[in-house]
């Protein structure tokens, strides 16, 4: 913030105060002012919610959880700067993961205190002579700033005759440590019984305000043991439960298409979704190799859990197709559609999928299972058969065959059928394909397979289809649709 904080050298004391008196009473007018390089873009609701929250309640422990991208660490330092410049708040922890990360959070407070034009002509100089440091810093005004890596003794913090009494904890995780239990226990343990010990032990003379800023990156982390804690954990991801942006007037669709086009599904899910796809224990490895002709195996099919959600954005369960064909002892998945789609592209692809096999001479009418379990049923009967209907209309006849099985637990299901042909190299994804994103997807899925994942929508469809092949459950009573010129039925 060296530039773009003009001020105004002709008001008179009257008229500065005034001013001042305004913005203060108005904390979005108030940081709006002030860092006006910050607001690249209207502030959406739930940034105005929070920072009320914040501003109002000085005994407040929240944790923000807020998407990539979304300024949850931009909007911290505002809020913190107001209440100290404001004369609410006198000590201030900055807390990481390391002492080296926490140096670099502080070092916007201690830019905007040394530079900002704004805030040194309405609340005066301050940076002091003898105690401004990177990792430790006090104003003129005695408000004093300090950083802190996870494990430091936080002994000694007092300013004066205040204790700590804001207490910000950002990117307290690490990839490194959300793998191993035992450091999340230990950190956790510093957090609780050394770093808010420092706090003054009367709540209501001296309140506390602890703000802990950081996404859930694992199924157990720090971010979300403390939000079990907090007075509230505000979890707000790239997208609402109506697949809408949660900023719109900042991060469009496009903007998270985009994104999602460019990153793996797990990276997707974890920093923009606060969902965590685990690194699981049961595919720690696939096989990408050539495939052999699809006339030259024993049994081609086409598999595809529809789910029921007619969305075509994250946020739902995802529908997934795929070719898959069984030589020998050897299983193939020769191509994959795994994606949040509606319920029209779904059989659009279900068309095409049954296109690509029958250009592959040689090969025998491919049956195309559709998973109809109780849970789904009339879903099948009801949305899918009429939409296949119509389109046959055009498209020809689509030999289908509803998969009933009584599944399982997805899980089990996935780690007893899938992972011992992974482990015998009998399971062999299209190496053509590697690079497609949907087949990323799924490998990515794979990858996280464990009992208490929540994304696992590509190997449940490949469990589905190789459980058939290897049950060899092609059965005769598959249903044909042809244009009802023909008179047919299914």
């Amino acid at each position: 913030m060296l530039t773009g904080t003009p001020v105004t050298l002709d008001e008179t004391p009257f008229e500065k105060s005034k001013r001042i008196r305004g913005l203060e009473a108005d904390f979005e007018n108030w940081a709006k002012y002030y860092f006006p390089k910050y607001y690249e873009a209207a502030p959406a609701p739930f940034h105005i919610r929070a920072s009320r929250r914040i501003i109002s309640k000085a005994e407040w422990f929240e944790v923000r959880s807020w998407s990539r991208g979304m300024a949850k660490s931009v909007r911290s330092v505002m809020e913190i700067l107001y209440l100290t410049l404001t004369g609410k708040k006198h000590n201030i922890l900055i807390v990481s993961h390391t002492l080296d990360h926490a140096t670099e959070l502080a070092n916007p407070f201690r830019t905007e205190l040394e530079n900002n034009n704004r805030i040194i002509n309405d609340y005066g100089l301050q940076r002091s002579l003898s105690k401004w440091k990177e990792d430790r810093f006090k104003t003129q005004k005695g408000v004093q700033f300090r950083a802190l890596g996870k494990g430091q003794n936080p002994r000694g913090t007092r300013n004066e005759n205040y204790r700590p009494d804001i207490i910000l904890i950002d990117d307290i995780d690490s990839d490194e440590e959300v793998r191993n239990l035992q450091r999340i226990k230990d950190g956790l343990d510093w957090i609780e019984q050394a770093l808010l010990s420092t706090r003054s032990s009367s709540t209501s003379e001296k309140p506390l305000l602890i703000l802990v800023c950081g996404n859930i990156i694992g199924q157990y982390c720090s971010v979300s043991e403390l939000g079990k804690k907090a007075d509230r954990h505000d979890i707000v991801n790239i997208m609402d439960k109506n697949e809408q942006s949660n900023w719109k007037g900042y991060i469009s669709k496009r903007d998270i298409e985009r994104i999602r086009a460019t990153i793996s599904e797990r990276a997707f899910q974890q920093e923009y979704m606060n969902n965590p796809m685990p690194q699981g224990d049961v595919f720690t490895e696939v096989k990408f190799d050539s495939v052999p002709k699809l006339s030259t195996c024993q049994s081609v099919i086409i598999y595809a859990d529809p789910a029921t959600s007619n969305r075509d954005v994250a946020g739902g369960s995802m529908k997934a197709i795929g070719i898959i064909a069984k030589k020998k002892s050897i299983f193939y998945l020769y191509k994959v559609w795994l994606n949040n789609m509606n319920n029209d592209t779904f059989i659009d692809i279900l068309f095409e999928a049954h296109r690509i096999v029958k250009e592959d001479e040689g090969v025998d009418i491919t049956k195309v299972f559709v998973e109809n379990n109780s849970l789904q049923n009339p879903f099948y009967e009801q949305v899918l058969l009429p939409l296949i209907r119509k389109k046959a209309q055009t498209k020809g006849h689509l030999p289908i065959t509803p998969d009933t099985r009584k599944k399982a637990d997805k899980y089990a299901r996935i780690e007893a059928t899938l992972e011992p042909l992974n482990r015998l190299k009998q399971l062999i994804l299209n190496k053509k394909e590697e690079g497609d994103t949907d087949m990323q997807r799924l490998r990515d899925q794979l990858f996280g397979v464990a009992p208490k994942a929540k994304i696992m929508d590509g190997p449940d469809m490949l469990e589905g289809g190789v459980w058939i092949l290897q049950k060899k459950h092609l059965a005769n009573q598959h249903q044909y649709y042809t244009p009802q010129r023909h008179n047919r039925k299914f």
